[in-house]
C-alpha cells in the first residue's frame, strides 16, 4: 500500500526523463562528442556507480494530467519493474559519481583527468566530422 500512498503524491519524475547507457568516453574525441551533447537543450550526461549515461529531459507521451500512466494495465516491463523503493520521489537525491549539464563541465574534467586541454570545437563542425587541417601557405611568389 505504500506505493499507492507515494503515487497520490507522485509528480512522475521517472516519467519525465529517459537515459541512455555510454560507452565511458577514453579519447579527446569521446569528450568531444559528450561536449557537443551538452551543447543542446535538456541534455545531461552523468556518471552512477562508474557507468557513464546521457539524460534527456522529455515527458512521457502517456503520462496523464494527474501525473499518473495513462497505459498503466500495458505499460512497458521497464516502467513495470520500477518499483516504490527506487521511485525518485522518495529518493531525493541522487547517488552521481558526477554530473555534467554544460560544455564547459565537461572540459573542466577532461583538463583534470588528462591533464591538457580539450581541442576548441570548431563553428559549424558536428562530431563525426573530421577537424579540418590547416592549409599551407603559398608564397604569393610561387609559380613566378
Amino acid at each position: 500500500m505504500v506505493g499507492s500512498i507515494l503515487c497520490e503524491h507522485c509528480a512522475a519524475a521517472c516519467c519525465r526523463y529517459l537515459a541512455i547507457p555510454l560507452d565511458e568516453p577514453t579519447t579527446a574525441r569521446d569528450f568531444d562528442d559528450i561536449r557537443w551533447y551538452l551543447m543542446h537543450t535538456d541534455i545531461s550526461v552523468f556518471v552512477e556507480e562508474g557507468d557513464w549515461y546521457i539524460q534527456f529531459q522529455t515527458r512521457c507521451k502517456n503520462l496523464g494530467e494527474d501525473n499518473r500512466c495513462g497505459i498503466y494495465e500495458i505499460r512497458p516491463e521497464i516502467c513495470e519493474e520500477y518499483k516504490a523503493g527506487d521511485c525518485d520521489y522518495t529518493c531525493g537525491a541522487y547517488g552521481y559519481d558526477h554530473l555534467f549539464t554544460h560544455a564547459k563541465q565537461i572540459e573542466a574534467f577532461f583538463e583534470e583527468k588528462k591533464g591538457r586541454k580539450l581541442p576548441p570545437l570548431e563553428p559549424g563542425r558536428t562530431p563525426g566530422q573530421p577537424r579540418r587541417k590547416a592549409k599551407k601557405k603559398v608564397p604569393s611568389n610561387a609559380g613566378t
